[in-house]
C-alpha cells in the first residue's frame, strides 16, 4: 500500500525538494506522480513552486551548466544535448551556456587533452589520436576544436 498525500503535504515535500537543489519543471512533475498526485494538484503545485521561486528554469539551466562544467568538464554541445533532453528552452539554454567564460572553457579543454594524451598507452599515433578524439567529442567539446588539436598533436 502506498501512502497518499494531501495537496499541503506535497507542496511541503516538493518545497524542500526544490530547496535541496535546483530542479528543472520535469524532475518536479515526475516526482509528483511518484506521490500519485492527480493531474489537476500537479498543476496547481508547480504554479506555487514557481510562484514562490522555488522553480525556476532559468536559473536550474544555469546553475547545470555551471555544475557539469566545473566538476565533469563536459562542454558545450554535451550540456546543450542534456538541457534540451530536460525540455529547457533555447532562451535559457543560450542564456546558461554565457555563464561559461571563454578562456575558463578553453583552459579546461587544453587541460583535458594533455592529460587524455600523456594517459593514452597506444602505440600507434593513428589509435592514440582516435582515442583522444572520441574522448574529447564524449565530453561535448565541439568537433572543430577536437579536430583541430588532435591533428595538429605529434
Amino acid at each position: 500500500m502506498y501512502k497518499s498525500y494531501t495537496v499541503d503535504e506535497a507542496k511541503k515535500k516538493l518545497e524542500h525538494y526544490c530547496a535541496y537543489q535546483e530542479r528543472c519543471h520535469g524532475e518536479v512533475i515526475q516526482k509528483l506522480r511518484s506521490l500519485n498526485m492527480i493531474p489537476q494538484a500537479i498543476d496547481a503545485i508547480v504554479v506555487h513552486l514557481i510562484d514562490n521561486d522555488f522553480l525556476n528554469e532559468e536559473r536550474f539551466a544555469c546553475a547545470f551548466a555551471r555544475g557539469k562544467f566545473r566538476i565533469k568538464q563536459w562542454g558545450r554541445t554535451r550540456i546543450v544535448n542534456e538541457l534540451k533532453a530536460r525540455d529547457i528552452s533555447i532562451y535559457n539554454i543560450n542564456k546558461a551556456l554565457r555563464e561559461i567564460r571563454e578562456e575558463e572553457y578553453l583552459e579546461s579543454f587544453e587541460r583535458l587533452f594533455e592529460k587524455e594524451w600523456e594517459a593514452s598507452v597506444e602505440k600507434s599515433l593513428q589509435k592514440k589520436k582516435k582515442k583522444v578524439m572520441d574522448f574529447l567529442l564524449r565530453k561535448g567539446y565541439e568537433t572543430h576544436l577536437v579536430l583541430d588539436k588532435v591533428y595538429n598533436a605529434v
